[in-house]
């Protein structure tokens, strides 16, 4: 059930879920340049005592890209509206990277629906983002982006079945060798060739745009994440190099009430990473921490 890949429509756009298990809802919210899939070791095992929703964002995975607004706000909705689709209520959201800025709107926009937050390696909260994402952002790389994400680079995802592990091999061979470890080097290679498609390309650098500049993180939700004041769980890997685990513990220390686990030796993916330990740390926050009251209830 995990792998299985459902479709529906939502205002004339097809957006791709996977859904497993039963009881209370987890939402899992994956990053930028990803898909569902991203929860993939994660979404079985939590599977086990929860009902899990993992949706492909627009311009990600199997869903719809289509030209439009992909702001933070615009996803939120979209979450919005794919729960009302399901008829699925409040939901503890957990979101990865970019997700959890997404993750945060939605709690934000519409608090009604998120009893908990659960942040892994997250967006908006501070300025300092990876040196490529900042170069991306600048104005021209449409024009590079395409002569670097060639379609036969992207030979796993466009070759026949028994030519496929020629290409992913080779950029996980050239990752591992330079110290990256192979589930870290499988990521970062699935969000690389997903870019040689040119709607998912397009997709990625409004969204990236939508939110860094040259500069850095150019959207903070610091402000909206005290606002909103929902039981919150806070996942870094230490060895993160795209967003700085001081993110995290700067974070944290903002909110008294906010718990934090820092994985040692793990990069920017801990559900790829470690995901037995995530799944682990998801579980016993859902456990002991009650949902937060909807406005209204009681």
């Amino acid at each position: 059930m995990a792998d299985l890949v459902v479709h529906t429509d939502l205002h004339g756009d097809d957006v791709a879920y996977r859904l497993a298990g039963s009881g209370e809802t987890v939402l899992l919210v994956h990053g930028m340049a990803a898909s569902s899939r991203t929860w993939r070791f994660v979404l079985p095992e939590l599977a086990r005592g929860f009902r899990v929703l993992a949706p492909d964002l627009p311009g990600h995975g199997e869903s719809a890209k289509p030209r439009g607004d992909y702001s933070l706000g615009a996803f939120a909705v979209t979450l919005r509206d794919l729960l009302a689709e399901l008829g699925i209520g409040r939901v503890t959201v957990v979101g990865h990277s970019f997700g959890g800025g997404v993750a945060m709107q939605l709690a934000y926009q519409h608090p009604e629906l998120c009893g908990r937050l659960v942040l892994i390696s997250s967006g908006g909260l501070g300025r300092e983002v990876s040196w490529m994402l900042r170069l991306l952002s600048a104005p021209g790389a449409e024009l590079v982006l395409p002569l670097v994400a060639l379609p036969p680079l992207a030979l796993p995802v466009l070759a026949p079945p028994y030519l496929r592990p020629l290409g992913r091999g080779r950029l996980r061979s050239w990752l591992v060798a330079r110290g990256v470890p192979a589930d870290r080097a499988e990521e970062v290679w699935r969000a690389y060739a997903s870019l040689s498609d040119t709607a998912t390309r397009q997709a990625f650098l409004r969204t990236l745009r939508s939110v860094v500049d040259p500069g850095g993180q150019a959207v903070s939700a610091q402000r909206r994440l005290h606002r909103v004041g929902l039981p919150t769980q806070l996942v870094w890997g230490e060895a993160d190099p795209i967003i700085p685990v001081s993110h995290g513990l700067t974070a944290h220390q903002a909110m008294p009430d906010s718990r934090i686990a820092v994985m040692q030796g793990v990069g920017h993916f801990p559900q790829v990473e470690c995901p037995a330990a995530v799944v682990k740390i998801i579980g016993q926050f859902i456990a002991a921490t009650p949902a937060a009251a909807a406005e209204g209830d009681g």
